[in-house]
């Protein structure tokens, strides 16, 4: 079989495993999304990287001495979700802008294996349709506890927390004042930190 370097060697229309997905030698960053690819979004604008930048950094702050980890894109998170027969088989892979794991079993050299905790999903023009119907499916579908949009152009945090398995819209916050965390009880982002520099 040739090594795919190229994304136009694959066949749009075919399903995909990880096991594929790790043999691939792609310059550019792609997604699976229950077995399909999806390319990502051409590099992010600035607002998009500067909210990325400001959230990593205090979430990395006030996680200091907890066990929970935090990771920010590219980074693989692989949603399993486990056949009649018992075996696992991985046909999503995606690339949260930023996650934050507190089982340290779910990781391994190669990413997260399972839901993470807190999953942060920055809008952007070429993915918000993406990240607010296909992500949030998939994320509450696997378990992930916490969903965060966050919205640079109308500098808006959109909260969802897991509840008997579905999404629970927990606030939305669009104005300068604490933003509470519900997976790191007593952890509160603020608003105005999370947005400076926009």
């Amino acid at each position: 079989m040739p090594i795919i370097t190229d994304i136009s060697q694959l066949d749009l229309t075919k399903s995909y495993t990880y096991a594929d997905y790790l043999t691939w030698r792609l310059d550019e960053f792609v997604e699976l999304i229950k077995g399909k690819v999806r390319q990502m979004s051409p590099a992010p604008r600035v607002r998009h990287q500067s909210v990325s930048f400001n959230i990593g950094g205090i979430i990395r702050n006030k996680m200091r001495g907890s066990t929970c980890q935090g990771f920010a894109a590219p980074f693989d998170v692989r949603l399993l979700k486990s056949s009649p027969d018992g075996d696992a088989r991985i046909s999503t892979v995606v690339q949260p802008d930023l996650c934050v794991i507190c089982d340290p079993t779910k990781l391994d050299e190669f990413g997260c294996v399972g839901a993470p905790d807190w999953i942060i999903e920055i809008l952007s023009p070429g993915n918000m349709a993406h990240d607010s119907k296909t992500k949030f499916d998939l994320y509450e579908e696997n378990g992930v506890r916490e969903y965060w949009m966050v919205d640079p152009g109308l500098k808006n945090i959109i909260i969802y927390t897991l509840g008997n398995d579905q999404y629970q819209l927990r606030g939305e916050f669009y104005q300068p004042g604490p933003v509470p965390v519900a997976t790191l009880p007593g952890v509160e982002l603020e608003w105005a930190e999370v947005f400076e520099g926009i």
